[in-house]
């Protein structure tokens, strides 16, 4: 039997999702306690062109498709329609599943200063 090899970039991995510098990853718990709800679904906003990484979906009835939430400086989507789109003005748009997300940053790690940080759009 002859195994496939997979293309660079090809690979996914199960409720995990990266658009540009951000990261999407599946988060079982729900939305924790005491967490604020924003009134935008920005997930992250360009330092360099102030473009933004933006979630939209349909209504869900009369409820809102996505939310975004906010506790102790992290964020948090729920899904509430059957999918959501992330939008960016230098990517492709991609489709994120129904569910509970947490959002966060892609680091880098700089091994000549030897400190990780940020990756910025």
């Amino acid at each position: 039997m002859r195994r496939r090899r997979s293309k660079v970039g090809s690979k996914k991995v199960a409720g995990l999702f990266q658009h540009g510098d951000v990261l999407i990853e599946r988060f079982a718990d729900g939305i924790p306690k005491g967490a604020k709800r924003l009134s935008h679904t920005r997930l992250a906003e360009g330092e360099t062109t102030g473009h933004a990484h933006v979630a939209v979906a349909e209504m869900v009835g009369e409820l809102p498709g996505v939310e975004l939430y906010e506790v102790d400086g992290t964020l948090y989507m729920n899904v509430a329609a059957d999918e959501a789109t992330v939008t960016h003005e230098e990517h492709k748009p991609i489709t994120i599943p129904k569910g509970t997300y947490k959002i966060r940053r892609v680091r880098e790690f700089d091994h000549f200063d030897e400190k990780s940080r940020y990756v910025h759009d």
